[in-house]
Formats: C-alpha cells, structure tokens, sequence
C-alpha cells in the first residue's frame, strides 16, 4: 500500500486519478480504517487528507451560510455555538455517529462518501439543503449532498474526484431543524429509521421545508412530498398526519434483522412527524 499525505486538492485528486488499483481518501479513518482492519477493503493508494489547508476550519460564507471542511470532527461541530445556533438538527445528526472517542475523528464528507443508507448525519444534511464541492480533474463543480450517494458503499464521484467542502446555506429568521432516529440500544447502534425536517415560517405559517428520510431506501432520500404536506399550514393536526403519511408512502425499505419492512415504514411516518414539531418550535423560538 502507498500512502500519501498531499497538501492540496489538486494534488490529491492527481494521485486518485493516476491510480491504477483501489483508493481510498482518508479524513477521520472511522470507516476506511475499520475496513481495513477487517480485510474488507485493502487500497492500494491511501490518500490523506490532513495536511490540505482549510481542511479543519469551519467558516461563514458571504452569503451567512457555513463553510465546513472534510475533516472537521463531530465534536468541533458539537462544539461550535453559531453553527449549532442556526443548524442543530445538521449537528444533532453527526453527534450521533459513534462513540466520544469516534466523535473526535469521524466527520460528515466520510459519513456521506461510505455511502450508507442509514448514515446518521446525512439526513439532515439533505434537509437543509446543503451541498457539497466536488473537486477533480474536471475543475470543481457544486452538487447537492442527496446526489452524492448512489447505493449502499456507492458514490456518484467519478474517478478522482473527492469532496472538497461542504456548504451549508443561510439559515435565515425564523428558521429550524431536527433529525430523529430509531434504534435498539440507547446509544451507538446504526439507525433502522432516520428522518430530518428543517422548515421556514412565516409567522406562524410554514412557508418552507425540506424532508429526508435514511434507513428507508437503498440511499438516504429527499421527500418533496412530505415538505409540501405541511407547506401553507400552521402545522396542526392535519399537516402532521399529511407528513406522516407522505413520509410512509416514499419509504420503500427492506426487511433485515434491525427491522421488518412493514415496521419501518411505520416508523418513517412517526419520525417525519415527531421531527416537524421539533422544528417548527425552533423556529419560533421555543425549547424542543
């Protein structure tokens, strides 16, 4: 195996590029690392990506958006009061990844590129509609975080290419968002259901949303339909039993040994609702 330790982008995706035979990047080393161990995947090029600069900062964009490096862990993101301010349900996802000693390395581009369904920092992620900068051979393009998976253990990345940031966009007044997961145990378990909601409101009225679900698909997925059950209303009786109901109807899981099929999509329904409520009092300023 051949390491590498580049010191910027353009260096990086030119070795992965170059690369004949497996490759893997490395951030926080939380999925490539245990892989490895396991023998379930054994690169040829390790790329690291430590060294790059702006890599572990976290920034305001001009726009009052955020800026958030590759390999900014968990607990910097638990950490850091104006980002959790305007996106604790982006935050609350990734503190759920692990345990403290995983908080300290694991970091969202890793939780997004391994690819899983039932990643729990990806959910909300797509629900705040956040996007990422892909960097390669071609230049660097924007894509929105639900484009990036393509199955389980898949990404749309092309050969040499890699996450170079990821954006979050402003959250603007009276704006809120949450992610709920379902697991066995109390802690450290992989999600058999996830959803997030961030929403806008004008007044007391929805007048924007985003809804994803993870666990529930061969990818985590954005759920327009769900978003638009409860845009126009003031989030009563109806609008979460129209969310909850959207959220079942787009869930297509399987059955495993976490959970039935039929279980999940009841599950899915809940979350979307019990996460609408939480962010609907955030955005009107309230405890949740």
């Amino acid at each position: 195996m051949r390491y590498h330790s580049p010191t910027s982008f353009e260096d990086a995706w030119g070795i992965a590029a170059a690369a004949s035979g497996v490759t893997r990047f490395l951030a926080g080393g939380t999925d490539v690392l245990v892989q490895m161990r396991a023998g379930m995947v054994l690169p040829d090029d390790l790329i690291d990506l430590k060294k790059i600069a702006g890599v572990s900062d976290i920034a305001r964009t001009e726009d009052g958006g955020w800026r958030i490096g590759i390999a900014v862990p968990g607990i910097a993101l638990g950490a850091h009061a104006a980002l959790k301010a305007d996106w604790p349900g982006v935050v609350e996802g990734m503190e759920l990844v692990g345990s403290t000693q995983i908080q300290g390395r694991a970091t969202l581009a890793g939780n997004l590129c391994n690819g899983s369904p039932a990643a729990d920092s990806v959910p909300g992620l797509v629900a705040a509609g956040a996007t990422v900068e892909v960097t390669g051979p071609d230049g660097t393009r924007t894509v929105p975080v639900e484009e990036v998976p393509a199955g389980p253990g898949k990404t749309t990345l092309a050969k040499g290419e890699l996450i170079s940031a990821i954006l979050l966009p402003p959250r603007g007044d009276k704006g809120g968002d949450a992610y709920l997961r379902f697991i066995p145990r109390t802690e450290m378990d992989i999600a058999v259901v996830g959803a997030a909601v961030s929403l806008t409101l004008d007044g007391e009225t929805v007048s924007a949303a985003r809804v994803s679900l993870g666990a529930v698909a061969p990818t985590v997925i954005f759920v327009p339909e769900a978003a638009q059950a409860i845009v126009g209303t003031t989030l009563d009786e109806a609008a979460l039993n129209a969310i909850e109901a959207a959220a079942k109807a787009a869930a297509k899981p399987i059955s495993d040994k976490r959970g039935t099929a039929e279980f999940r999509t009841e599950i899915a329904g809940v979350l979307a609702k019990r996460a609408a409520k939480i962010a609907y009092a955030r955005a009107k300023g309230e405890k949740a």
